[in-house]
């Protein structure tokens, strides 16, 4: 199975209206101006995006919806964050008949798999998947790790053709790349080490922070594919200081919060989260404020950006 998949993947917010409800028309204007600022891909109804306060029944709306605003555009993956392999598999098979370009599969949630059942679960929900998966391995926030020597085991698996590293161990990257070569597309998965891995090999970037900075977030991305590592720089250092409110607990009240202050989103997330508050929203504000202050105009950031035109 192919897919051409690099570049930027969005991990985009669950927008909410003040209820709680789905922001369909929030959601709607926002991946247009994700797909809009140059993005690679979509990633719907992750961590980030709420995955867990989520209906299966509004993940399928949501992907909908962003299928509907790409028309094709670039590729939309719908995230799989089950407790059970019979759940992932109704939710592999509801979110190809929707249409979805791909899944972004996440171990069984609840129960902490070993080496043996994690290989199973993998093979098991490939096994009925007609669409390519990107495998998310995050062992600091889930207690699963698919080690790099797992990879080359599943290398076999045609179904499963990119992996999303965030272990937070950027060795990660060329260990799988000494053990499997180019079989695999690799994502970095945190933000704050998004250039160094993608200097190591890797191809995408599944981001937070462009939630609400596309532009810098992409041209990074370009700048480093293009060999640019100076210009690449630049906008990473400046960008660090939020990049690094990725990598927390709270690392969607985080965004949010980033969202809310630069006018492109909301703070609503569903209970039992809470909007932050006190210290730590003081922090983020103030981290906010630092960074448009110094924010840079830029002024090459537009050669790295193509950005597309919506569908009429």
């Amino acid at each position: 199975m192919k897919a051409s998949w690099a570049g930027v993947f969005p991990a985009v917010t669950t927008k909410f209206k003040r209820d709680l409800s789905l922001d369909i028309d929030g959601m709607r204007a926002h991946f247009a101006w994700q797909i809009e600022s140059g993005v690679d891909g979509l990633i719907v109804c992750g961590s980030l995006g709420e995955n867990s306060a989520l209906s299966f029944d509004e993940k399928l709306a949501i992907l909908r919806l962003a299928l509907e605003v790409s028309s094709g555009r670039v590729p939309v993956l719908a995230t799989v964050a089950e407790n059970t392999t019979a759940e992932a598999i109704r939710a592999v098979e509801a979110g190809a008949k929707a249409g979805a370009d791909g899944f972004m599969v996440l171990p069984a949630m609840r129960y902490v798999s070993d080496r043996r059942e994690t290989l199973t679960y993998y093979r098991t929900v490939a096994k009925v998947c007609a669409k390519p998966i990107m495998v998310y391995n995050n062992p600091v926030a889930y207690g699963v790790d698919v080690t790099p020597e797992m990879f080359a085991e599943l290398a076999d698996v045609a179904e499963l053709v990119a992996i999303k590293e965030s272990s937070g161990n950027v060795r990660r990257i060329t260990d799988l790349i000494d053990l499997t070569g180019t079989r695999y597309a690799l994502f970095c998965g945190v933000d704050d080490l998004a250039m160094e891995a993608m200097l190591m090999g890797a191809v995408g970037w599944v981001a937070g922070l462009v939630n609400a900075f596309p532009g810098e977030t992409v041209a990074i991305y370009r700048f480093i594919r293009d060999r640019r590592i100076d210009d690449a720089l630049a906008i990473y250092r400046w960008f660090s200081q939020l990049l690094h409110l990725d990598v927390s607990r709270k690392l969607v009240q985080n965004i949010k919060l980033v969202e809310a202050l630069a006018g492109v989103g909301s703070e609503f997330v569903r209970p039992p989260r809470l909007p932050l508050e006190g210290d730590e929203r003081a922090r983020i504000e103030k981290t906010f404020a630092i960074a448009m202050q110094n924010r840079s105009t830029l002024p090459r950031l537009a050669a790295a950006l193509r950005p597309r035109a919506l569908a009429t």
